[in-house]
């Protein structure tokens, strides 16, 4: 039976760095880690790549480990991120990446949202075996 989960983040760590050489569009590397509290508590590592517009704006594409408990479960749980910026918000879909999980929450799957403008909120709908 699916799980609706929301928690809160908090970004503790960002950097970000060009991976090529041309300006426009500009495309970077951000490594970033998260704190969560909520029905996901824990914390996280995310690298997205981010390809930017000339007046800011991006699309984003990333890979975040997420360790801690999530619905009372322990673990690990990977989720890819498909998602863009715009108009001070990043919003992403996420998806649970299937095999990639260990501990409780290896049998995971789903998907869910989130958002940063700049608080930071994700909702997540599990499904577990």
């Amino acid at each position: 039976m699916p799980v609706q989960l929301s928690a809160t983040f908090e970004v503790k760590s960002w950097d970000e760095s060009p991976f090529d050489d041309l300006e426009i569009p500009k495309l970077t590397r951000a490594v970033v880690t998260k704190s969560y509290a909520g029905d996901i508590d824990g914390s996280s590592t995310t690298e997205w790549l981010m390809a930017y517009t000339e007046d800011g704006d991006a699309t984003f594409v990333g890979l975040e480990r997420f360790t801690g408990e999530i619905d009372g479960r322990s673990g690990t749980l990977v989720l890819r991120h498909v998602g863009s910026y715009a108009d001070g918000a990043a919003k992403a879909d996420l998806t649970v990446v299937a095999g990639a999980n260990s501990g409780v929450l290896g049998s995971a799957s789903g998907e869910g949202a989130f958002r940063a403008d700049p608080a930071g909120s994700v909702s997540l709908v599990l499904s577990f075996d």
